[in-house]
């Protein structure tokens, strides 16, 4: 068996103190310095490491040496002693010379807010393509780093910070990683190419597919579960499940349509793993409709709303049609109901309700079938009429000399993306069975 990553190697859980620094730029930002503290707080426990203490230092910016001024460096290191924390985890990213001179000074774990996830998506991949795009992600952040990191790796008894390639850096060099980055891409796009033929093989078959995506943490996998039956990781940590999940789902007119999990995203999320998983988030570019699932118990909802939109800007997926979910409004009061927005495109609910799910599917259902019409097909062209009932919900078929007559429900686009445009065969009406 496995012995625990995080065990300190004498049957302790490793403890740490956190530290963020609010500079002059951040507040400018507009962001919440105490939430993404208590953010850490939370990536640290899904880590399985105890907090010792946490630290805030105000300056206009960081120190280039320490990051921290040299006075927090030496409370930090008293505290340190006090708590018998072995490792000091930073919620903004370090250099590679601050990492060693924290280390020098302080003869603690050095780990930043951006390794301490890749950390975590190293202990949360299971399949092929996760775990080559997780050491990708790795190896691309400890590259510009090795200076850095030699007491850091050269530790024993495994910890926070040395899963996966971390655990193998120290006899290696520049040239190695180099060399391993490149094989790790070769492989990537051997994966790549693989996923791109099925995405296509579902295009002409006709497949529907919609994609839940949203912040870390909102729902997303419960929903999953909660629609299809599925057996899938859901709890209420920060990235509980990693690699995307789909199963068939059947909206209430009997359709199917495919549902996929993908990765929740994060303040913050570290540009390499955005990189190294961009095959797997492009999942939702090839969806049909994307389910925004958010929080509606966070404090921080609408920011979280917005980191989710500017990385779906970034996967140039920022105008694909969304239904917005507001999921967990069984754990908010009255007054905050108010403050969700709404609109046509949102729904509010509560994965656990019945009637809520519900709601939801023939809310997707009104935005995968669009209206009724009617279709005059050749009775020749038999590939466009069974890719109307696979795309669409046909009512009524009839025939009429050489003439197929289909009253159906369903989005021209569907038809066209799939490379059968449907114009010439409309008959002009459209209708309500």
């Amino acid at each position: 068996m496995r012995p625990n990553a995080y065990d300190t190697g004498a049957g302790e859980t490793e403890k740490a103190i956190l530290v963020s620094l609010v500079t002059d730029s951040v507040k400018r930002s507009g962001a919440d310095p105490g939430h993404s503290l208590q953010e850490l707080v939370s990536l640290t426990e899904t880590a399985g490491v105890e907090v010792a203490a946490t630290l805030v230092q105000n300056r206009d910016v960081p120190d280039s040496k320490w990051f921290v001024g040299q006075g927090k460096v030496q409370e930090i290191k008293a505290l340190a002693a006090e708590t018998g924390a072995e490792t000091a985890i930073f919620d903004q990213e370090l250099s590679g010379a601050q990492v060693r001179n924290l280390e020098e000074e302080l003869d603690l774990k050095i780990i930043d807010r951006t390794q301490l996830i890749l950390d975590i998506f190293a202990g949360r991949a299971k399949t092929r393509e996760g775990i080559l795009q997780v050491e990708l992600a790795q190896l691309s952040y400890l590259l510009p780093r090795l200076s850095g990191q030699g007491k850091n790796l050269s530790r024993l008894g495994g910890g926070i910070g040395t899963r996966g390639p971390g655990e193998t850096k120290l006899e290696t060099d520049r040239r190695y990683i180099r060399n391993r980055i490149f094989e790790l891409k070769r492989q990537l796009e051997s994966v790549i190419q693989h996923r791109n033929l099925h995405r296509e093989r579902r295009r002409k078959s006709g497949v529907v597919q919609v994609a839940l995506v949203g912040y870390t943490n909102a729902g997303k996998s419960t929903l999953l579960r909660q629609l299809t039956q599925a057996d899938v990781l859901a709890e209420d940590k920060l990235f509980a499940t990693l690699d995307p999940t789909s199963r068939a789902l059947r909206l209430p007119s009997g359709k199917e349509v495919v549902l996929t999990d993908t990765v929740g995203f994060i303040q913050n999320l570290p540009h390499d793993l955005v990189a190294a998983f961009r095959a797997t988030l492009e999942e939702a570019n090839e969806a049909d409709l994307l389910l925004h699932v958010m929080d509606a118990s966070s404090p921080m909802r609408d920011r979280q709303k917005a980191v989710v939109e500017e990385v779906l800007g970034e996967l140039g997926a920022a105008g694909k049609p969304t239904l917005h979910v507001w999921n967990k409004i069984d754990k908010v009061s009255a007054a905050t109901m108010a403050l969700l927005t709404g609109g046509p495109d949102t729904i509010r609910m509560s994965a656990l309700n019945e009637r809520d799910l519900g709601r939801l599917l023939a809310v997707i259902e009104d935005k995968l079938l669009g209206g009724w019409c009617t279709l005059r097909i050749p009775a020749s062209r038999g590939d466009l009429a069974s890719l109307a009932y696979r795309v669409g919900e046909v009512a009524s078929a009839e025939t009429d000399d050489d003439w197929l007559l289909l009253t159906v429900r369903l989005n021209p686009s569907d038809m066209e993306k799939r490379g059968r445009p449907l114009e010439p065969y409309f008959t002009g009406d459209v209708v309500q069975p």
